[in-house]
């Protein structure tokens, strides 16, 4: 964290000396991740990019995002639409992040709230949980991921009103439901419509599996 430019710089530098580089990031690079930075410095630079001659070629390779691998351990929270919100304001003005969570509660957004809290950050999370619970219903289902994938994983289930409770720093996964979203034998499940559309699968009936849709 914060050495992303000088990453980014010495990886392009390789490159351009011939070398088959490679930049590392978590999750996927291209969300909140290093390819981002990396196309950023080849666009100041005013790096020529493609496959020809003379040109620099960069490849991004699809990664698993905090917030897919996230969800997965949560159940299915994102089977709706959903938006990404990251919570740091080292690069981001911290009214502009205000903004968007007001907006993304207005849109009845399923909300992935990334880089939750710091030990230099200590007091968005709180405010922002302020910024949601005045448009969100307090038993809002929520879940809270850490470390997915990792040494250390961890997973709860709770609710918008109880969110500020819960253990969390910049390991952490925070996901808040939409208006739609429940919680079933501890997965949080938010519901694209089928079965209230198209109705129960007969097979689903006779094995008695009916679930509070």
């Amino acid at each position: 964290m914060t050495a992303e430019m000088k990453r980014a710089g010495e990886a392009l530098d390789s490159a351009l000396s011939g070398r088959l580089t490679a930049v590392v990031s978590g999750g996927d690079a291209g969300v909140y991740g290093m390819a981002g930075a990396v196309f950023e410095v080849a666009a100041a630079r005013n790096l020529d990019l493609g496959q020809g001659p003379g040109q620099l070629s960069i490849e991004v390779l699809a990664g698993v995002p905090a917030a897919v691998a996230g969800a997965a351990l949560l159940g299915a929270p994102l089977t709706h639409d959903f938006c990404l919100i990251s919570l740091s304001d080292r690069l981001t003005p911290w009214e502009v992040i205000e903004k968007r969570l007001d907006l993304a509660t207005q849109g009845d957004f399923v909300i992935v709230l990334y880089n939750p809290k710091s030990r230099g950050r200590d007091w968005q999370l709180g405010r922002a949980l302020e910024i949601l619970a005045q448009r969100l219903a307090p038993g809002t289902p929520a879940g809270v991921v850490s470390r997915a994938g990792r040494d250390g994983q961890a997973t709860l289930v709770t609710t918008l009103e109880k969110l500020g409770e819960a253990p969390v720093d910049m390991q952490t996964l925070v996901i808040i439901g939409n208006s739609r979203t429940f919680v079933y034998q501890d997965f949080l499940i938010t519901p694209r419509g089928y079965v209230e559309k198209y109705g129960e699968p007969q097979a689903i009936k006779k094995a008695g599996g009916a679930g509070p849709f």
